[in-house]
C-alpha cells in the first residue's frame, strides 16, 4: 500500500508540474498575443472602475505566470529536474539549496496560491456583478 501511494504521488507531482509549465507557455503565448492584438474598446464605466479592471487583470496575469516559474524555482532548488508530460525535461540549472526550496515553496503555495484564488474571485465577481446587476454586456466582450 506504502508503494502504491508513493506511486500516485509521484505520478500527481509530475502531473501538476507538467500542467504548470504548460500553464507558463500558454501564459507566455497571450502575453506575446496581447501586445499584437489590439484589445475590444473599454466598456463605459466610472475611471475608478476602469483602473480596478486594468489592475486586477494585470494582477492575475502577474501572479498567473509568477506560480510556474516559483513552482520550478522550488523544484531545481530542490535538486529536482522538472519532466514536462514526458515530452522533455528541465534540468536543474542552479546549485540545490534546501533554505531557497523550501522560500520558494512557501511562496508557491502560502502566498500566490491564495492570490489566485482571491484574485480569481473578485474577477467572477465583477463579470457577474456587470451581466446580472449593472446589465450592461460587458461579457459579450469576450467572444
Amino acid at each position: 500500500m506504502l508503494l502504491y501511494n508513493n506511486l500516485d504521488s509521484k505520478l500527481y507531482i509530475g502531473l501538476h508540474k507538467s500542467f504548470g509549465i504548460s500553464l507558463l507557455f500558454w501564459m507566455v503565448a497571450r502575453v506575446i498575443n496581447r501586445l499584437f492584438t489590439k484589445a475590444p474598446p473599454a466598456a463605459p464605466m466610472p475611471k475608478w472602475q476602469q483602473l480596478l479592471s486594468q489592475l486586477s487583470h494585470f494582477a492575475l496575469y502577474a501572479i498567473l505566470i509568477a506560480m510556474p516559474i516559483v513552482g520550478l524555482l522550488m523544484s531545481v532548488y530542490g535538486g529536482r529536474p522538472v519532466d514536462v508530460f514526458g515530452l522533455f525535461q528541465i534540468p536543474v540549472f542552479v546549485t540545490p539549496d534546501r533554505g531557497l526550496a523550501r522560500f520558494y515553496n512557501d511562496l508557491h503555495t502560502d502566498i500566490i496560491w491564495p492570490m489566485i484564488i482571491a484574485f480569481t474571485l473578485v474577477h467572477i465577481g465583477a463579470a457577474l456583478y456587470h451581466q446580472y446587476i449593472k446589465k450592461d454586456n460587458l461579457m459579450a466582450r469576450m467572444k
